[in-house]
């Protein structure tokens, strides 16, 4: 008997095997129910192109394997990284460099950045675009957006905390 495509009753009858086999996969709750989730959407996005009705079974399996096999891989190229772990890296500002500057001086230090620095510095804290914003606009990966704005921050900070106060007008 042919597996009738209706997406609940598709749903109903998927869900719980799927999401085991997420489980084996991931070992963790919440990624089993994500990457069972992020398959029916697939499924509600792409199956309609399932020729045959009676493989319905094996393309979620399959689809649910290689959205698991690409998010490892992503999740290697680009790791998460909590903030609490960086903060060695980032940039100390104290309160004193923070009073002392202008905007008119910022913008000065931002131009000075090389540009593979300056525009997703100018893009997250000019126009408060967020990371995956800035990565679909400039054509790059997520953590290359990351490590620009961390590398590009440091910059800035030692360009706006070696400039020179102005002089005094006589």
């Amino acid at each position: 008997m042919a597996e009738t495509l209706d997406f609940e009753s598709l749903a109903a009858r998927h869900y719980e095997p799927l999401y085991q086999f997420a489980f084996s996969l991931t070992r963790d709750e919440s990624n089993a129910c994500d990457l069972t989730q992020q398959t029916f959407c697939i499924w509600a996005a792409k199956g309609h192109q399932l020729r045959d009705p009676s493989k319905v079974k094996t393309w979620l399996f399959t689809t649910l394997h290689r959205e698991f096999l690409g998010s490892r891989r992503r999740q290697t190229r680009f790791p998460h990284v909590n903030l609490d772990g960086a903060a060695a890296e980032l940039p100390v500002v104290s309160p004193a460099d923070v009073n002392r500057l202008d905007v008119a001086q910022a913008l000065e230090a931002l131009a000075q950045l090389d540009e593979i620095y300056q525009a997703p510095v100018a893009l997250f804290y000019l126009q408060d675009c967020s990371y995956n914003e800035i990565a679909e606009i400039l054509g790059v990966p997520l953590g290359t957006v990351k490590s620009r704005l961390m590398r590009g921050l440091g910059r800035l900070h030692h360009l706006l905390t070696h400039i020179q106060p102005p002089s005094p007008k006589p």
